[in-house]
Parts: structure tokens; sequence; C-alpha cells
């Protein structure tokens, strides 16, 4: 199915938002489980290591008759959180373009990309292919889109992302917008991931300068619920978006019990 107005844009947007709010049920649950909409299969879990070097469960690829879902999710541990902090930029070596991304994000979405694009080899590349995260998960699956767009049978994945921060260069974001056309980046102005690195970004006691430029195409929320994790958790996101297409969202959370994130259920705070 493509997203061809934006009536579908907004449920899309829904569903994925409920669709990242699982991954963190995934890593919570110690058997791994999580709700798996109706219609859908799970294909693989997505396994990837943080700076410890340590496997970790960050999220999955579901399959329907009709399309295919890369989810994942975002920060949960301490070790996430020293990854995200990690801004001093690398090569990005699976685009043909000069272009660099933030280390730490890079260095996960690397562990874990042979085992996605060995996954997705294997499934129907004439299904339509949904790319998405929240958060630290917003920045892997922007990595996933480009990779997918430049080096697989998927010539156009879709990618929507929630409360993502910047993820490289702008040569990186001229890049992407050429591998992934359709590209819908889901930002509270309130959020301060979604500020994230700077724009231009200096170490202390260094003169080396880092630059980043995040990818189009926002579309912009604007809520604030009094602190940081409120403005910025999944089940925020997904509140929001849900006003965009109430009888919509009732339907898919009545339909589905658990599927829908609620306030305080994700651990990305």
């Amino acid at each position: 199915m493509y997203v061809r107005s934006q009536m579908e844009l907004e449920k899309w947007s829904i569903f994925l938002a409920a669709i990242c709010g699982q991954t963190y049920e995934q890593f919570s649950n110690p058997d791994g489980s999580f709700v798996v909409p109706p219609n859908y299969s799970v294909r693989d879990t997505i396994e990837a290591k943080s700076i410890i070097n340590e496997w970790e469960p960050f999220g999955f690829i579901l399959e329907s008759a009709n399309d295919i879902i890369v989810a994942f999710r975002g920060t949960s541990t301490a070790t996430n959180w020293i990854s995200d902090i990690i801004a001093t930029q690398r090569k990005f070596k699976y685009v043909k373009e000069n272009c660099l991304t933030h280390r730490g994000f890079t260095d996960i979405y690397y562990s874990a990309r042979s085992r996605i694009m060995s996954t997705l080899a294997k499934l129907p590349s004439d299904k339509t292919l949904f790319v998405t995260g929240h958060s630290l998960g917003a920045a892997l699956a922007t990595l996933c889109a480009i990779d997918i767009g430049a080096n697989s049978e998927f010539a156009s994945p879709y990618l929507f992302t929630y409360g993502g921060p910047r993820v490289g260069d702008p040569a990186f974001s001229k890049a992407f917008a050429k591998y992934v056309p359709s590209s819908h980046r889901i930002a509270n102005e309130f959020d301060v991931v979604t500020h994230a690195p700077p724009s231009i970004y200096k170490l202390p006691k260094s003169q080396k300068r880092y630059y980043y430029s995040h990818v189009p195409t926002i579309f912009t929320l604007n809520f604030q619920n009094g602190s940081f994790g409120g403005n910025h958790v999944i089940s925020s996101y997904f509140a929001a978006l849900s006003k965009l297409q109430p009888q919509y969202a009732q339907l898919l959370c009545s339909a589905n019990p658990g599927f829908c994130p609620v306030g305080g259920s994700e651990k990305d705070e």
C-alpha cells in the first residue's frame, strides 16, 4: 500500500507510532514478546551492539500480505545513552557519496546491518517497505532507510521517525533525499532530542567541528507535557498524532488490546 494522500499519511503515522511503542515492549519483556498487529507476522528480531559490545534486541521486522515494516527502538539502557553522546562522525560506507554520520548511531547500525539486509533479501521486493523508529531508533531507522534505498531491491522505502536527532552532515542529508524520497520526520518542537546534536558540534578543548543537518521532510507537532520525558516519549507522540484521526486511533486501539502506547509504558525518557 502506497501513501498517496494526507489521510493515509496520518493513519500510517499513528499506526507506526504504535509499532514503535512495541519495540520497547519487546525489550522490556524477558521473553521478547510484544503485540503483533493482525495480519502481520514476525520475520526477524533486530539485534545490535552498543558501547559495551553486547547484543541487545533493538526491534523487529514484520510482514503482511502488502507490506514489510522494519522497526527500531530507542534508548533503554545506560550504554545506549553513551552511544547517543558519541557525536563525533565517521564515513557512512554504504553509499557512494562522501558523507559523514554520528559515530555512536552508526556503530550500532553497522552491528545490526548484515542480519537486517539478509532478512530483507528473502522477502518480496514488490511489497511496500516501511522503516520506522523513535529517538535513537529514529536515527537507526534513518541509517537503515538510506542503506536499503541504495543497496537493496526495495528501491523507495518509506521512512517514518518520531522524536529523532540529527544523524549526519549536510552531505548525508542531500544523499538521503536521493535514496529515500518518501521520508516523514515527525518532531515535537518542544522535544529537545530533535534539536541534538547541534548543527555545529564541537568537543570541549578541541578545535575540531562536526556539522549536522536534519534529513527531510519534517512533520511538526506542537505539544508540551511538562517535562523532558513527557515531550519526548512515544506515547506522547502517539497521543498527539491520534488527534489527527481520532476515530481511526480509537478503532486501532480497541481492536488490538495492548498495542497502543500509553503514558509511561516505554523506557526511553
